[in-house]
C-alpha cells in the first residue's frame, strides 16, 4: 500500500495531509491503515482523558493509584512510538534529540 505524508499534532489529536497552523508538529509517512491505527490510538487517549477528568472530581482516589491515568500514560506513549516508527527522517531525528517515542529498550 502506498505511503503518503501526514502532519500530526498530539495535543489536538489531529492528522492531516495539509500542513497548516500547528498541525506540523510531527511529519509521518504512512499508509491508510497506519493512519487508521493512529486515529484509533488517539480515540483511546480521548476516552482515557475523560476517565482522568472524572477521577479528578473524586478526592479520595489518589493519582498514583489510578487506572485511568495509567491507561492514559500508556496510550500516549504508544502513540508517540507509533509516530516515531512512521516519522520522516527529520522528525525522527528531532524526536531522538528530545528523547521522545523510542521504546525503552532502544534508549
Amino acid at each position: 500500500m502506498e505511503k503518503r505524508t501526514y502532519y500530526v499534532n498530539i495535543a489536538s489529536q489531529e492528522i492531516s495531509q495539509i500542513p497548516y497552523g500547528t498541525n506540523t508538529e510531527y511529519t509521518i509517512e504512512a499508509t491508510d491503515e497506519e493512519v487508521f491505527l493512529l486515529r484509533e490510538k488517539f480515540s483511546e487517549i480521548h476516552d482515557d482523558d475523560f476517565g482522568t477528568y472524572i477521577r479528578a472530581h473524586i478526592p479520595f482516589v489518589q493519582y498514583h493509584d489510578d487506572r485511568d491515568n495509567d491507561e492514559y500514560d500508556r496510550d500516549l506513549q504508544d502513540a508517540f512510538q507509533m509516530i516515531y516508527q512512521l516519522a520522516s527522517p527529520e522528525t525522527k531525528l528531532a524526536m531522538e534529540e528530545a528523547n521522545i517515542g523510542q521504546k525503552k529498550n532502544e534508549e
